[in-house]
């Protein structure tokens, strides 16, 4: 089984044909299922929020078949993950998109369990302490990205979970929880 780093995988990226889109629909549709599941348990364990579609991915490529996914077959496939809700176009061009690889209300509800986990339930921490802090090593909410992150605390404090507090500068918002 190829690896990628410690990322193993699947059988189909030594496939020829998975890297060009199929022409009959049944054969493309369980194509884009299988390079969907692939981008967001890559994403997922890789930690990774942005593939720019004409980046340099890892998965658009595959030396040792010599082939590569062509710009429509990239479109195609984060396409279907942005019509799943998995994944947001970040800009009118389609250039850049955003994997979700927990939706966000997943997102809210990991962050009011990590809250209830560390105590901070009626305390304030910072969002860089919520991203890069001490209680959130090895956790998910480690290094997540902040448009995200920005989300999920937008709907937690529509439902009345926490208050944002905004600071002089973005290194200082705080949030006070109240789960």
């Amino acid at each position: 089984m190829q690896k990628l780093g410690e990322f193993k995988l699947p059988n189909f990226f030594n496939y020829p044909p998975y890297f060009t889109l199929q022409p009959v629909r049944d054969t493309r549709e369980k194509q884009i299922q299988l390079w969907k599941e692939l981008i967001i348990d890559y994403c997922k364990t890789q930690k990774i929020f942005v593939i720019g579609i004409e980046d340099e991915f890892p998965l658009f490529t595959n030396t040792v078949i010599e082939r590569s996914l062509t710009h429509e077959a990239r479109e195609a496939f984060l396409s279907a993950l942005v019509s799943e809700g998995r994944a947001e176009w970040m800009d009118k061009g389609r250039r850049k998109c955003l994997i979700l690889w927990h939706r966000i209300q997943d997102w809210a509800d990991i962050l009011l369990q990590f809250a209830k986990d560390n105590g901070l339930e009626d305390g304030v921490v910072t969002i860089e302490e919520i991203r890069f802090g001490t209680e959130s090593q090895g956790t998910e909410l480690q290094g997540i990205d902040r448009t995200i992150l920005n989300r999920a605390l937008k709907l937690l404090e529509q439902k009345g979970k926490l208050v944002v507090f905004k600071g002089t500068s973005t290194d200082d918002e705080g949030i006070k929880f109240s789960v």
